[in-house]
């Protein structure tokens, strides 16, 4: 069975929006359940390129000089990784604190929200 990107990305569409459809999810449902596999990936993510650093270590100890040249990019892109998602996540959570923004509450324009129930 071929099992293409397309159909992935559109099953998981359709996983997000069939519900919204039917009335069983609201918008802010879906927003939480993004929300909430972000923060699950996130930590997950950092911790890969933590192995990935420490795996271009052991190959730069191990390895005789031939090979010292790979292991040495291998933790030079763990690094630079770490250092990306480290600052990204940093920048969200002065925004968060610059604008008075928590983690739970999510930002909804006032054009969006319908006589105190929101979309």
């Amino acid at each position: 069975m071929n099992f293409s990107p397309k159909l992935a990305g559109a099953l998981a569409i359709a996983a997000v929006t069939i519900p919204a459809v039917a009335g069983a999810v609201t918008f802010l449902d879906t927003l939480n359940l993004v929300n909430t596999v972000l923060n699950a990936v996130i930590p997950m993510l950092i911790t890969l390129a933590l192995i990935y650093f420490f795996w271009g270590l052991i190959q730069y100890i191990g390895s005789g000089d031939e090979s010292k040249e790979k292991a040495r990019d291998i933790m030079i892109y763990g690094i630079l990784s770490l250092f990306v998602m480290v600052s990204v996540w940093g920048i969200i959570r002065l925004l968060q604190s610059t604008f008075k923004v928590t983690s739970t509450d999510p930002i909804i324009p006032k054009a969006i929200q319908l006589q105190g129930t929101s979309f």
